[in-house]
């Protein structure tokens, strides 16, 4: 009796030993026959720098900055999960007419960013609620002193001229927010002023 369960077990664990060879060997030919595959292919090489590539409209190649969008909230700041952008700002008194009193506003006194460090995750793009940042498909930027790759906000700025204009609205989409409010406000009725009886 234990003889027959040591001729089962043995023969069982032979047809096990087959079929994982057999799998290996079936891996083997399916990736010999993908490097084939790709020997006999013709190659697509870009021809860089001699031919410009031909990039998608909305790559992201560097980050531009609209100063005049820029209110200083930090927000781009605090979400850059590399900590490579730093800003500096004063605060100024603006006279508005009306008022009892001045307000103060935040005025952009620098706005860099540290290419030698950014992973161009778009975090800083995304989170901005001013539109101050964009994307530019501009990539060639290299410098042989990475010093040169801290980016001040006048540099940053010259970007802007390389930045796509935005898609176009989709008509069969949602339309924006904006445009929704300005629609309920104009079809309203008139509200009487405060203080006015009727």
């Amino acid at each position: 009796m234990s003889g027959e369960e040591h001729d089962t077990g043995h023969s069982g664990t032979g047809h096990s030993e087959s079929g994982h060879r057999g799998g290996h060997g079936e891996g083997l030919l399916k990736g010999l026959a993908t490097t084939f595959k790709t020997m006999v292919s013709p190659a697509h090489t870009q021809q860089y720098p001699d031919v410009a590539p031909d990039l998608p409209p909305r790559s992201r190649g560097v980050i531009a900055l609209l100063a005049e969008n820029c209110t200083v909230c930090m927000l781009c700041a605090r979400e850059c999960p590399d900590w490579c952008i730093y800003i500096d700002s004063h605060k100024e008194e603006v006279q508005v007419p009306g008022a009892a009193r001045a307000r103060q506003r935040n005025v952009l006194d620098r706005f860099d960013i540290d290419f030698s460090l950014c992973m161009y995750c778009g975090i800083c793009v995304e989170v901005c609620p001013f539109d101050a940042l964009y994307w530019s498909p501009e990539f060639e930027y290299a410098e042989y002193d990475i010093r040169n790759l801290l980016h001040d906000k006048e540099h940053l700025g010259e970007w802007m001229a390389s930045v796509p204009p935005p898609p176009a609205h989709d008509p069969n989409g949602e339309p924006a927010k904006e445009e929704t409010a300005a629609a309920r406000k104009a079809a309203a009725p008139g509200r009487p002023a405060r203080g006015a009886t009727t």
